[in-house]
């Protein structure tokens, strides 16, 4: 599946250029929203020092924008880490990095600004997933995948993963201390320090899983080379708006 960016839209967004007959999956920009700098425009996390009425209405846009409805959100209180929690119903599901659900019409969000967003979507069950370098090297991409077949009763190959927006490995430097965490073909020395590819290291972990190369899609966007696209933590200092990865099983 290849994904496409409706620039033109008046909430751009990322989307599957042909759509899942059961499943709304989506990457948010940076654009469309009504926050002031330096969150404008479509800045949906609450973390941020961003004015609350701000954020709901950009949240409010862009779900509408799918044809969601707003109160039939779950998010994630994130924390770098690898806790799946199964949403049954709206609200904050804290302490996870991974939601999955199966209830049709609930929405599925997680918020980053350079970590790694993933979508997973199987047979009557959906994910989003959180996956930083912390993550990503205590495996998260896997333990969402094992989750999701769980839930559906499916192997891998029957699972399709979507890679959103996220720094890239031109742009992510790492110290020797993150580089180790990783396998050596997913970073690059130079001079005294490394660059990390944490996509790279996703569909690594996924394809030794058992999800087939074909399952895998990514939109190959970094959020740091694209400012006017994209918030970044680092490229900002942690002074930034936050985008969002959301799916949900169409009721």
């Amino acid at each position: 599946m290849t994904w496409t960016l409706t620039s033109d839209a008046t909430v751009p967004l990322w989307r599957p250029k042909d759509q899942d007959p059961h499943a709304v999956l989506a990457f948010s920009t940076r654009r469309g929203g009504v926050s002031e700098p330096p969150y404008d425009t479509l800045n949906l996390g609450r973390s941020t020092e961003d004015r609350p009425e701000a954020v709901a209405e950009n949240r409010a846009r862009l779900l509408a924008s799918l044809g969601l409805d707003p109160g039939r959100l779950a998010t994630a209180g994130q924390v770098h880490g690898v806790r799946v929690t199964e949403a049954v119903e709206p609200g904050l599901h804290p302490a996870c990095d991974v939601l999955i659900t199966r209830r049709p019409g609930l929405v599925v969000a997680v918020t980053t600004a350079d970590c790694l967003p993933l979508l997973l979507a199987a047979p009557g069950v959906v994910a989003a997933v959180h996956s930083g370098w912390r993550g990503t090297a205590a495996r998260a991409p896997v333990v969402a995948l094992r989750a999701v077949c769980e839930a559906a009763g499916v192997p891998p190959d029957r699972v399709a993963v979507h890679l959103g927006p996220a720094i890239r490995a031109c742009c992510y430097r790492v110290g020797a201390e993150v580089a180790q965490e990783f396998p050596e073909s997913t970073t690059t020395r130079t001079g005294d320090h490394w660059r990390l590819d944490l996509a790279a290291a996703a569909r690594l972990q996924l394809r030794e899983a058992g999800v087939a190369e074909e399952s895998i899609a990514d939109v190959a966007a970094c959020t740091c080379c694209e400012p006017p696209w994209y918030f970044s933590h680092r490229r900002d200092r942690g002074r930034t708006g936050r985008h969002w990865a959301i799916a949900a099983l169409r009721p």
